[in-house]
């Protein structure tokens, strides 16, 4: 199983940019597709991004598209979100996801989250 370790969120205003970085161990990172899902308070967890192995984009949420953009580097076993233009409704606890699977809202492995609150 992957292990992951998100790192990056914090408290902004409304209309800036911040970046995540979810760190994987072991060897096998390239092997996986990733993501990164959200879950505000009284919400479910929902995926934002997907990006496949070798770093084609598969999925961004409709309310995301735009402004967020997922990326990995195999090299350095990390996937990123990048999110620009950030709004109230981005608040949440964001997690990494290894193997996700959309359709069921799971995922292989999830990091333990950190917390991103954006201000009006």
């Amino acid at each position: 199983q992957v292990q992951l370790e998100e790192s990056g969120g914090g408290l902004v205003q409304a209309g800036a940019s911040l970046g995540l970085s979810c760190a994987a161990s072991g060897r096998t990172f390239s092997l996986h597709p990733m993501g990164w899902a959200r879950q505000a308070p009284g919400k479910e967890r929902e995926f934002v991004a997907t990006i496949s192995t070798n770093g084609m984009v598969l999925y961004y949420a409709d309310s995301v598209k735009g402004r967020f953009t997922i990326s990995r580097d195999n090299a350095k076993n990390t996937v990123y979100l990048q999110m620009n233009n950030l709004k109230p409704e981005d608040t949440a606890v964001y997690y990494c996801a290894a193997n996700p699977i959309l359709r069921v809202k799971k995922a292989g492995s999830w990091g333990q989250g950190t917390q991103v609150t954006v201000s009006s």
